[in-house]
């Protein structure tokens, strides 16, 4: 990220207290961090994908800003909640491309936290889904995996957000990474 951490953190307290320049700069500054995740977890695209980063990054902005800069507490609560939004960007569009297609052939790498293939809905749907499962179970996990999966966070940068080291983060990625294969899969964890 390039921001330092304090920087989003303080810019959130200052917009709350109505400085205008404080959320243009917040503006900027995490418009594009949104862009940099998105770009990140569309490398492993083909250049037609249906969904490109500019705008899986707009949708999620766009339904960021809706939701209101006074409810973000802090920079790992504004990224948590930006993971959410593109989870659920990334879960209507599989469903929109699996009703428009109905199948498809595409394979989802949790390996390399990107997509292969643009007809990834079912295994992205069935992902959804166990990770709903593993959020009960799990909830840290649950997080790791939304934001190194979902917004491409590196183990140093999820680290930062959640408050724990990056072996913690490499821990619980391996373990939920696991459980999720064997969720996907259909044999027990």
């Amino acid at each position: 990220m390039t921001s330092a951490p304090g920087d989003i953190t303080q810019l959130l307290a200052e917009a709350r207290q109505g400085n205008a320049g404080a959320e243009s700069r917040l503006v900027e500054i995490v418009y594009r961090q949104l862009h940099s995740m998105a770009r990140r977890y569309m490398t492993g695209e083909r250049p037609d994908h249906t969904l490109q980063p500019t705008v899986l990054v707009h949708d999620a902005f766009l339904r960021l800003v809706r939701s209101g800069t006074g409810e973000w507490s802090s920079r790992t609560h504004f990224f948590s909640v930006a993971a959410v939004v593109m989870r659920r960007i990334l879960i209507d569009h599989a469903r929109e491309v699996r009703a428009a297609k109905r199948g498809g052939g595409g394979k989802l790498s949790l390996d390399a936290g990107i997509f292969i293939g643009d007809e990834m809905s079912e295994d992205l749907i069935a992902l959804d889904e166990a990770l709903g499962r593993l959020a009960q179970l799990d909830s840290r996990q649950s997080r790791v995996v939304e934001l190194r999966f979902f917004a491409g966070l590196s183990e140093e940068e999820i680290a930062v957000l959640l408050d724990i080291t990056p072996r913690t983060v490499r821990r619980d990625w391996k373990t939920a990474r696991a459980w999720l294969h064997s969720q996907i899969a259909g044999t027990p964890a």
